[in-house]
C-alpha cells in the first residue's frame, strides 16, 4: 500500500474531488494495472483511473499516474491509500466519447464541427447551453485570426476524467491547439488554449479572446480579483463589469506567497439565479496581461486584453488554462471557492521512501542528514526569482550573462539551462514538499513552449531547445551543450501530460542530428560538455522509453571521448586560435554522464577514463587552498564554485573506494555554501522590459547543484567526512 497523503488547506469540504498524483515503483513490484486500486481511509475503494508512464526494462511498471476521487474535509488532512495488488478491484462507470459527444451520468456535451463555437450544445442536470463559447481568436496586423479545430483525439476517457485534444491553425497561418479536461459528474472544465507562431516572423498579438454568449433574463454580473481576500464588481441589473492584470498594477500590490504555488484568483460570472457561467482563468496575475469582462451578453476572457500586446518571436508557443464552471446560481462564495481551488488544487503526496525504494533518483538520499546543507538546499531552491508575463513565467534571467554584455543590452534569459524542473524534481522526491512540485509544473510548461524550436525548415534547429538568450530565443543557438529531457519526462510522470514526454524524445531526436554534424568528427574542437550533455540526454532517453536506438549515438560518443583522450593525452578543449586548456567543469559534465551511461553499459575502458580524468585534475586544477581554478589559463584561473565538480569527485569514490577523493571536495562545498547565502528576492520588484521582476537570482545555480551536491553529500556523509 502506497500512502496519499494531503496536508490541511481549505476550511471548506471538498467531497469527490478529481486529484492526481505520479509516482514511481521499484523494479519488479507491479507487473500490471489490473488490480490496482485506490483505498479511502476506512478501506473503501473509490473510483481511480490509472495510467502507466514509464516501464522498467523488465516490463514491471516504473512510474504511475492515477486520478481518483477524494472527500477531504475543512480543516483536515487526509491519508489515501494507493493498493498495488488489490483483492477487491472494483468496476466504476466510465465516463464515454463517441461521434463527438462526451456523455456520463450528470455531463453532456457535444463538441461543434465547422463552427465558430467550441460546443454544438452542452448539458449538466436540468442546465443546456447551445452554441456555448466561441472558439479562440486574435489580432494582429489588422486581422481578426480564429481558431480553427481540424479534428479532435480523445487521449483519454476513464472513470475519472476525459482529455480532449483539438488540433488546428489560426486562419491557415498559425499552429493552434484546444485540449479540454472533463472530470466525471462535475459541472467544472479546463480548456487549455495554445498558440505556434509557425512562421518566420515576429507576431504582435492582441485581443486574444474566448467569448461565452449567454441569453439570460435578470442577470447578475460580476468579476472578481484575489490577492488574500477575493474583491468583487457586481451588478444584479446586467451592468457591464470588467477587471484587468497589468504591470502596474502587479508593481503595486504586495504578496507574500510562493507564486508557482498560489498567489490568487481571477474570474468573471453571469447567473439569472437559476443558473449560470463562471470562468477562472489559470495563474493570470503570473501570466498578465490578462482581462476578464462580465455584461448582459454573457462572459469575454481576454487571455491578451484589447488594448495590450505581447509579442511572439519565430518559433515560440504559449498555453494558457481557463475552467468554465456550469452552475445552478450559486452564490459568489461558492463559485470564488471553486474558483481559487482551482489555482491551488488539492496535490496528494507520497513519502520519500516511495522515490528511495524505487531508485529511480540515484544518489540522492541521505541517512545522516547535516541540517546546515538540508537549510542550504531548500534556500537555494526557493531564492530564484519570479518573472511575471505570459511569456516569462517559469523562467528568469542570468545577470551574470545579462552583465557580460551576452544579449546585447536585453535581459539574457536562462532557457532552463542545466535542467531546473529535474532539480525541483529531485528536491520534491528527497523531501516531500509541495512547492518544488509546483515548481516543476511551472517551468516545465514554459520549457515546453517557450525554450524550444517549435518551426523551422532547418533541421538542427527544429523541435531542438534554445540556448540562453535574449527575448528568449533571439539567439536561436541550438547546441549539444544546452539540452535537457530529465525534467520534462518528470513532468510527464507527475502530470500524465504526454505532450511534454513527446517534447523531450524530440529534444533527443534534435541532439542526434546535431550529432552527425562535422564538429564532432574532430577531437578537441568542441568543449567536453558539448559531447557530455548529449550522453546524459540520450542515455535519459533510453532510462523512459527502452528503446536501443538511443543507445547508439552513445556508443559513438563514448568512442569520441576515448579518442580524444589519446590524440590530446586529456580532454583540452580548443578555446583560443592557439590555446588548449582544461576546463573543470565542462570534465566534469563529461565524467558524470559517462558514468550515467556506464550504469546502463558497463564497461571498464569508461570506468579508467572517468579515474585518469579525476585523478588529472586533481593533479593539474587543485590550487593550493583546495579549490580548483575556473580554467586552465591565467586570465582566467580564478577560483572555481562550480558544484559539477564535488559529482565527478563522488563518482571516482564509488568506483574506487578511496576517501581522498571526497577529501578533496569538502573545501569547495564549503566554499559554495559560504559564497551562496540564500538571498531571496535580491533587489526589489522590477519592471524590466515588460516584465515584473520579483528578485535577481536566476534558476542556474540551483540547477547545477542539487544532484551533485545531494550525491557528494551522502558518500561523505556515509563515511563521517561531514
Amino acid at each position: 500500500m502506497v500512502k496519499l497523503y494531503f496536508e490541511k488547506i481549505y476550511n471548506t469540504d471538498r467531497i469527490a474531488e478529481p486529484c492526481f498524483i505520479g509516482f514511481p515503483v521499484k523494479k519488479g513490484e507491479l507487473k500490471s494495472l489490473n488490480d490496482v486500486s485506490v483505498l479511502d481511509e476506512e478501506g473503501k475503494e473509490v473510483p481511480s483511473q490509472n495510467k502507466v508512464t514509464a516501464y522498467w526494462d523488465d516490463g514491471s511498471v516504473k512510474w504511475l499516474y492515477t486520478g481518483f476521487f477524494a472527500d477531504i474535509y475543512g480543516d483536515k488532512d487526509a491519508t489515501y491509500g494507493c493498493e498495488l495488488h488489490s483483492s477487491h478491484k472494483k468496476t466504476f462507470p466510465k465516463m464515454s466519447f463517441k461521434d463527438n459527444v462526451l456523455q456520463d451520468s450528470g455531463f453532456k456535451a457535444k463538441l461543434a464541427v465547422n463552427s465558430e463555437y467550441l460546443f454544438e450544445c452542452i448539458e449538466y442536470s436540468d442546465i443546456r447551453y447551445e452554441k456555448f463559447i466561441s472558439l479562440p481568436s486574435f489580432e494582429a496586423e489588422g486581422k481578426k485570426y480564429v481558431l480553427n479545430i481540424d479534428r479532435w483525439e480523445v487521449r483519454e476517457c476513464g472513470e475519472v476524467y476525459t482529455v480532449i485534444k483539438g488540433l488546428g491553425t489560426y486562419g491557415d497561418v498559425y499552429g493552434g491547439e484546444l485540449t479540454l479536461r472533463f472530470y466525471k459528474d462535475k459541472p467544472w472544465f479546463e480548456t487549455e488554449v495554445r498558440f505556434i507562431n509557425t512562421t518566420y516572423d515576429k507576431l504582435e498579438m492582441r485581443n486574444w479572446k474566448i467569448d461565452c454568449p449567454v441569453d439570460f433574463e435578470g442577470k447578475r454580473t460580476t468579476v472578481a480579483r484575489s490577492n488574500y481576500k477575493t474583491k468583487y464588481q457586481t451588478s444584479e441589473e446586467g451592468e457591464e463589469k470588467y477587471e484587468e492584470i497589468t504591470a502596474e498594477l502587479l508593481m503595486g500590490e504586495a504578496n507574500e506567497h510562493n507564486p508557482e504555488v498560489f498567489y490568487g484568483t481571477f474570474f468573471a460570472d453571469v447567473s439569472d439565479y437559476n443558473r449560470g457561467v463562471a470562468a477562472t482563468v489559470y495563474q493570470a496575475q503570473q501570466n498578465f496581461p490578462k482581462a476578464v469582462k462580465s455584461c448582459k451578453d454573457g462572459l469575454t476572457v481576454y487571455i491578451i486584453p484589447e488594448d495590450k500586446t505581447v509579442r511572439f518571436e519565430h518559433s515560440m508557443a504559449i498555453t494558457q488554462k481557463v475552467m468554465f464552471h456550469l452552475h445552478g446560481g450559486e452564490s459568489l462564495f461558492e463559485i470564488n471557492n471553486r474558483s481559487i481551488i482551482y489555482q491551488m488544487p488539492d496535490r496528494p503526496a507520497v513519502s520519500p521512501d516511495v522515490f528511495k525504494e524505487a531508485d529511480v533518483y540515484p544518489h540522492i538520499f541521505t541517512e545522516k542528514k547535516v541540517n546546515d546543507i538540508e537549510i542550504f538546499l531548500i534556500n537555494k531552491a526557493d531564492e530564484h526569482s519570479r518573472c511575471y508575463g505570459m511569456l516569462c513565467w517559469g523562467d528568469s534571467p542570468d545577470f551574470g550573462y545579462t552583465n557580460q554584455g551576452r544579449g546585447g543590452g536585453e535581459l539574457v534569459w536562462t532557457n532552463n539551462e542545466y535542467d531546473f524542473p529535474h532539480s525541483c524534481a529531485m528536491m520534491y522526491a528527497r523531501t516531500g514538499i509541495r512547492r518544488y512540485l509546483d515548481y516543476v509544473l511551472v517551468a516545465g510548461k514554459h520549457w515546453q513552449d517557450v525554450d524550444i524550436c517549435h518551426f523551422s525548415d532547418d533541421p538542427l534547429e527544429m523541435n531542438g531547445q534554445y540556448e540562453h538568450t535574449n527575448r528568449h530565443n533571439h539567439g536561436e543557438v541550438i547546441a549539444c551543450s544546452h539540452q535537457w529531457v530529465e525534467g520534462l519526462f518528470d513532468y510527464y510522470h507527475f502530470t500524465g501530460d504526454k505532450d511534454a514526454y513527446d517534447a523531450a524524445v524530440k529534444i533527443a531526436e534534435n541532439v542526434t542530428r546535431l550529432l552527425d554534424t562535422p564538429q564532432f568528427k574532430f577531437k578537441g574542437e568542441t568543449t567536453a560538455r558539448e559531447t557530455g550533455w548529449a550522453l546524459r540526454t540520450l542515455t535519459a532517453t533510453y532510462l523512459e522509453t527502452n528503446d536501443e536506438k538511443w543507445l547508439e549515438k552513445c556508443s559513438f560518443i563514448v568512442d569520441h571521448f576515448e579518442q580524444w583522450e589519446k590524440e590530446k593525452g586529456h580532454w583540452l578543449s580548443s578555446y583560443m586560435d592557439n590555446v588548449s586548456i582544461r576546463v573543470v567543469f565542462m570534465i566534469s559534465v563529461a565524467i558524470v554522464s559517462l558514468m550515467k551511461y556506464n550504469r546502463v553499459r558497463p564497461q571498464k575502458r569508461i570506468e579508467d577514463m572517468i579515474m585518469r580524468a579525476v585523478d588529472d585534475m586533481l593533479e593539474n586544477c587543485l590550487l593550493d587552498n583546495g579549490l580548483f581554478y575556473y580554467k586552465e589559463i591565467p586570465s582566467l584561473k580564478r577560483l572555481g564554485n562550480n558544484p559539477i565538480i564535488l559529482e565527478a569527485l563522488s563518482i571516482a569514490y564509488e568506483l574506487s573506494g578511496d576517501v581522498k577523493y571526497l577529501k578533496a571536495g569538502v573545501p569547495t562545498l564549503k566554499y559554495i555554501m559560504s559564497i551562496s547565502a540564500a538571498s531571496g528576492h535580491m533587489g526589489g520588484k522590477k519592471l524590466i522590459e515588460g516584465v515584473v521582476m520579483n528578485g535577481t537570482v536566476g534558476t542556474k545555480g540551483f540547477a547545477q547543484m542539487m544532484a551533485p551536491i545531494t550525491c557528494f553529500y551522502t558518500y561523505a556523509s556515509e563515511t563521517g567526512i561531514l
